[in-house]
């Protein structure tokens, strides 16, 4: 239980975005995607998700992990099928929710989650989107952070923040409670055991733009080129030019979605000299060009 309470503890949790949203027409959208943490709350109608279409009731909450691409069905018997995450259109199935206690309407929230503000903590445990059923204290947070996301008290920025924290508690205690995913969990653990890849990480992070060979960081760790992309692999179970790529990739969504830098400057901000090289990568990543991604229509601008 040791190695669960440093997880807690080192991890950085950043509020995003959150709102209750109406559904007007049933859709779904294949390939849901986010390189933010998904919480969603179902408070009348259905939703289902993934290949199998598993349903949710009225008060289970749907958990999509950064970077996990999931269909999800909003609404009853959807004849819809969008792709892209609604780039276009989205008017035509949501709108800010009413007061309306009958109309089919979900919670969405979104927050970031990193281990050392350096590892995306729910993606490093390759976990797929899970249903949370019945959990009444993240219900009773996610609407409370909805409330106060939306209104202009005193404080309000705070309160989110320590609600939002509060959210990533309780969904590892929903894990660990109900023996989810027990093997990634103890995998995990080993980034708290070894500072030299905490240093490799560190590292990554704030040189995005630089050469990040395994000679780079093979120097970082103080271990041979040979050996640094097994040490990584062993210990974090991907490698390190996998993950490399996925951190600029990140960033690079990032600056899409939040400055009017050209492609081409965000291409070379996170260290893609080659524009186009970058924008194959970035379409064959997130299956959208990067063009498509800066101009997406999120849920929860509606």
């Amino acid at each position: 239980m040791e190695d669960y309470n440093k997880i807690i503890e080192a991890l950085g949790v950043k509020f995003r975005k959150a709102k209750r949203i109406e559904v007007l027409q049933p859709v779904t959208v294949g390939n849901f995607y986010d390189v933010e943490n998904t919480l969603v709350l179902v408070n009348k109608g259905a939703i289902s998700y993934g290949s199998n279409g598993d349903s949710l009731k009225e008060g289970d909450i749907l958990f999509i992990p950064s970077g996990r691409l999931t269909s999800i069905t909003y609404g009853t018997e959807a004849s819809v099928k969008v792709e892209s995450d609604l780039v276009t259109g989205v008017e035509r199935y949501f709108a800010s929710a009413s007061d309306d206690p009958e109309k089919e309407n979900f919670s969405f929230i979104s927050f970031e989650a990193k281990v050392f503000d350096s590892v995306n903590f729910f993606q490093s445990l390759d976990l797929p989107a899970f249903v949370i059923s019945q959990w009444s204290i993240m219900n009773d947070l996610m609407r409370e952070v909805i409330v106060e996301s939306d209104s202009t008290n005193p404080g309000r920025e705070r309160v989110v923040k320590l609600n939002t924290e509060r959210l990533v508690v309780e969904l590892i205690r929903y894990i660990l409670d109900n023996q989810l995913f027990v093997e990634q969990l103890a995998t995990n653990a080993t980034y708290f055991k070894d500072p030299r890849l905490l240093d490799i990480f560190g590292y990554i992070r704030e040189n995005l733009h630089e050469d990040l060979s395994n000679k780079t960081l093979s120097n970082v760790a103080n271990v041979s080129e040979d050996y640094v992309g097994q040490y990584f692999k062993m210990l974090t179970g991907i490698n390190p030019q996998d993950y490399i790529e996925y951190q600029r990739m990140e960033q690079a969504v990032h600056l899409l979605r939040t400055s009017k830098k050209s492609i081409r400057e965000i291409g070379r901000e996170v260290g893609y000299k080659d524009t186009a090289y970058f924008c194959r990568r970035f379409k064959m990543m997130f299956g959208i060009p990067a063009g498509k991604m800066r101009r997406r229509e999120s849920l929860l601008n509606v």
